[in-house]
């Protein structure tokens, strides 16, 4: 019987310490928040205006905004003017011939 109870409890320490690792990777700070909301605001999204019926629109337009000003920001990615072609370059017969001929 006590080794059941040992058991038992052993399997729920291990339970609790699971839990509490998982929950412990990202912690946001209230000055982040602060400054996500500031930006939001920035962008021309305002918390509690009472348009509710288009919440999620609104949102997510803000945040699209936002994302596409820190990946202009970054100094990585980003869209390149330009312009590609595809195909194989255009080569003579004659310098084909020259190179690839025994």
């Amino acid at each position: 019987m006590k080794s059941m109870i040992k058991a038992v409890v052993i399997v729920a320490s291990l339970a609790a310490s699971a839990t509490v690792f998982a929950q412990s990777n990202s912690r946001i700070t209230r000055e982040q928040v602060r400054a996500e909301l500031v930006q939001l605001q920035q962008t021309g999204y305002h918390v509690g205006d009472g348009d509710e019926a288009h919440y999620p629109d609104a949102i997510q337009a803000a945040e699209a905004r936002i994302a596409t000003q820190n990946s202009n920001a970054s100094g990585y990615g980003g869209s390149a003017a330009g312009a590609s072609q595809s195909g194989r370059p255009a080569v003579s017969s004659a310098d084909w011939n020259a190179m690839y001929s025994r």
